[in-house]
């Protein structure tokens, strides 16, 4: 055989491979929702010669639904800590306070002091002092 021939019969085999292929198409049913819930598109031919795209596809499709499970999982990490920068937030606030009101009185007791003053042992007493209703109406 001559390389002519070879290149004659190959080219023979690849017309046969394509007509063949081209043959046997069937016409197929219309693809409907039920086929498609059922998965039988996945049988049809068109599918069947571009699996590696779908795969592919699916391969995407997997990697964001993780990357979304991901990301949730962070905002939540993040949503946590902002709630506890907000509980000490608050308590260093009230530290802030209390040490202000400390702060405050033992100024006041520098100056009180200063002043020679002392505090009391004994409170002070209140005093009621009660009008009877006929002195009300006589002045």
């Amino acid at each position: 055989m001559t390389i002519d021939e070879q290149s004659e019969f190959t080219a023979k085999q690849i017309d046969y491979k394509v007509t063949k292929r081209t043959t046997t198409n069937r016409p197929q049913k219309r693809l409907t929702f039920i086929d498609i819930i059922k998965g039988n598109f996945l049988n049809r031919d068109e599918i069947k010669v571009h699996y590696k795209y779908f795969l592919l596809l699916f391969i995407l499709m997997m990697a964001m639904i993780y990357s979304n499970h991901l990301v949730n999982k962070k905002i939540k990490i993040v949503n946590a800590l902002k709630e506890e920068t907000e509980e000490y937030k608050s308590r260093n606030a009230y530290a802030q306070s209390k040490l202000i009101k400390v702060k405050m009185e033992s100024q006041l007791g520098k100056e009180v002091a200063r002043d020679s003053l002392m505090t009391l042992e004994n409170h002070p007493h209140k005093l009621l002092i009660k009008l009877d209703s006929t002195d009300a109406k006589a002045k």
